[in-house]
């Protein structure tokens, strides 16, 4: 006969797990179908997948994007929400061994679902990670810095001295590109929407960060025109804000467009194309993950994962909410954007 211990501990191993999950079921606004809702994990984890237990995952205007049902990357409903996040391995099946307990993992691809609290995930499906990586580096480490590092490497062979330009460049892609250009040595022509208050410190922000010249669309159109050669531009806006970045690529140069936010089409200059004869290109981080780049991936996050232990990146500013409180949070993450929402 089983002793109470031991009996006390088999009825307990076979127990099933609750665990809290943000799910929606329909298409819409985010902080009104978001719902949260307790499942149940098998009591051990099954063959061929690892058990996370996800630390923190943030709010992206692709996950928002997603739950209205605009994103090209749209998972069966009903779906959890969130696409970037970062989790610790809990346990492994029992014939996986390229995982172990302890592992800080990421998404290996968009659409997870990361706004969870534990889940069991097939080993093809999460991303190993330095464990140098804090929890909230890792949390963002799969869109903005990588964004940034692909577009700086990817397009033009840019060497120490050579000028970038970028507009947006107060959002979590344009903070990791200034900071990445310093530690490479080029310099950073940084594009911000004029605003009434607090221009000045954000421009001292952004220099310490890396930017070399911080002006305002305005003045990129007035005082600048024709002072600025670059090599690359990056733009994240579109509509005017890319006239005047386009206009500012130096010949043969290259503007990678990887985001659209003031949702009106690019606007170039006719001169850029005949006498400059530049190139448009495009680029979605969730493509270039789809496309494998397995060795690239690996390098790419070894030099993060130097650059943020060393001190030389750091990540944007955060509000941290817990899950619980995910209708405020959502809420937010439409109408604040001083700081990006993280659930942890």
């Amino acid at each position: 006969m089983l002793s109470s211990t031991r009996l006390s501990h088999s009825i307990h191993s076979l127990r099933s797990l609750s665990t809290l999950q943000l799910v929606y079921s329909e298409h819409g606004d985010p902080s009104k179908v978001i719902r949260p809702s307790t499942v149940s994990l098998p009591s051990s984890v099954p063959c061929g997948q690892v058990r996370v237990s996800w630390l923190a995952a943030p709010i992206n205007p692709a996950d928002i994007n997603q739950i209205q049902g605009v994103y090209p990357v749209k998972p069966p409903l009903p779906a959890v929400g969130g696409n970037e996040g970062v989790g610790r391995i809990e346990e492994v099946g029992s014939d996986v061994s390229s995982f172990k307990k302890g592992d800080l993992v990421i998404p290996a691809r968009s659409g997870l679902g990361t706004w969870r609290k534990m889940g069991d995930h097939s080993v093809d499906h999460v991303w190993p990670i330095d464990n140098r990586f804090s929890i909230e580096a890792g949390a963002t480490l799969q869109v903005n810095p990588s964004t940034a590092y692909r577009m700086l490497k990817d397009f033009e062979d840019l060497k120490e001295g050579d000028t970038v330009i970028q507009n947006g460049a107060n959002s979590g892609v344009g903070r990791s590109v200034m900071q990445i250009c310093k530690i490479r040595g080029l310099k950073c022509v940084s594009v911000v929407r004029s605003r009434d208050t607090g221009m000045d410190e954000l421009r001292e922000e952004l220099s310490e960060l890396g930017s070399t010249t911080v002006v305002t669309e305005e003045e990129m159109a007035s005082k600048m025109r024709g002072k600025v050669k670059a090599r690359l531009a990056l733009n994240c806006v579109g509509g005017r804000s890319s006239l005047f970045l386009a206009g500012a690529v130096a010949k043969r140069g290259t503007m990678v467009t990887y985001g659209g936010m003031s949702k009106q089409p690019l606007s170039i200059p006719t001169a850029a194309f005949i006498f400059n004869d530049i190139s448009l290109r495009g680029f979605w981080m969730s493509r270039w993950y789809d496309e494998g780049n397995t060795q690239e991936r690996t390098v790419m996050y070894r030099d993060l994962a130097d650059w943020f232990a060393s001190g030389r990146m750091k990540t944007p500013p955060f509000e941290k909410i817990p899950m619980d409180d995910a209708t405020a949070a959502l809420e937010k993450a439409q109408t604040k954007f001083d700081k990006k929402m993280l659930f942890v």
